[in-house]
């Protein structure tokens, strides 16, 4: 700090202040969210904002949680997001790695039908017929092997392996390991940040999917977390619905507290899984920045 020039230590400062405020308003929603959700529905009508209820309430958590369609649902959202999130792994794994090897013949033309996925696609009519003649509708199964690998992902994952030395895949050769043993046992463990930082995104996706299962699922009891909440938006606001799942003798309060309620509820589970990520995603997120 001795030393310092007047310019710099105003510079520090503006970047201080121009951080703070820009955290000010990246919390401020979340503040407002969690808040609606507990205070009171008088409270909710009369002003409208809050920051900070004066009274506390459980109003719009007991309307969402009166059936136990929505423990159901939650428990087939988790399910549905661990399996996935494997599946999008195991897949990505084993396309990347072959992609990745100098002496696979092919490989460019592979990854030119991988690249063109990205940027065309048959649309949702053509993947439902698909999906429909492979005999995967209203099964988990249709939420989960369309979408098994994604393709920036694997082109991200091929572009981490071809960095890893060929010295150890040398060396493990010489002892004996074959493809799979070099797959599982040297280039998976070395490669910890970047399937913890893809782990997060699959997860996310499969956690926040809904429209897949509108399309795919039909039985009601079949239906994730986001999909219920939906529906229970739908009907605080008086849409049309299925509303036989709800206790009609039970007064809803007002569609404010119902939607945060929704929103606190489907995203605090997802972000709870962050921090045991945290320290292989600030790793991932520069992959490719230094090669050596």
């Amino acid at each position: 700090m001795i030393g310092r020039s007047i310019g710099s230590r105003i510079f520090d400062g503006f970047n201080y202040t121009f951080l703070g405020l820009m955290a000010f308003v990246t919390i401020v929603p979340f503040i407002y969210i969690v808040s609606v959700s507990f205070a009171e529905p008088e409270e909710v009508l009369r002003r409208g904002f809050i920051l900070f209820p004066t009274s506390f309430s459980l109003e719009g958590y007991k309307y969402i949680f009166s059936t136990g369609t929505i423990l159901q649902s939650l428990w087939i959202t988790v399910g549905i997001t661990i399996a996935g999130t494997l599946i999008n792994l195991l897949f990505t794994a084993l396309l990347a790695y072959p992609l990745s090897r100098q002496d696979f013949s092919g490989r460019n033309l592979f990854m030119m039908l991988v690249v063109f996925t990205m940027l065309f696609n048959g649309g949702i009519l053509p993947t439902f017929l698909v999906v429909k003649a492979l005999g995967l509708l209203n099964t988990y199964w249709a939420l989960l092997i369309p979408n098994a690998i994604s393709a920036f992902n694997l082109i991200v994952v091929v572009s981490f392996f071809r960095q890893l030395p060929e010295g150890l895949e040398e060396a493990a050769k010489i002892d004996g390991c074959n493809d799979f043993g070099l797959l599982f046992r040297i280039v998976l463990p070395l490669s910890a940040p970047v399937l913890a930082t893809f782990a997060l995104f699959y997860a996310v996706g499969h956690w926040n999917t809904f429209f897949n299962a509108i399309l795919y699922i039909n039985d009601a009891d079949m239906w994730p977390i986001q999909v219920w909440l939906r529906q229970i938006v739908i009907l605080s606001q008086g849409g049309i619905g299925d509303s036989t799942q709800f206790d009609h003798n039970y007064i809803a309060p007002p569609s404010q507290i119902i939607k945060m309620a929704v929103i606190v509820i489907s995203t605090v589970p997802i972000l709870l899984v962050y921090p045991f990520l945290q320290k292989h995603f600030a790793k991932g997120v520069l992959l490719g920045s230094v090669k050596g």
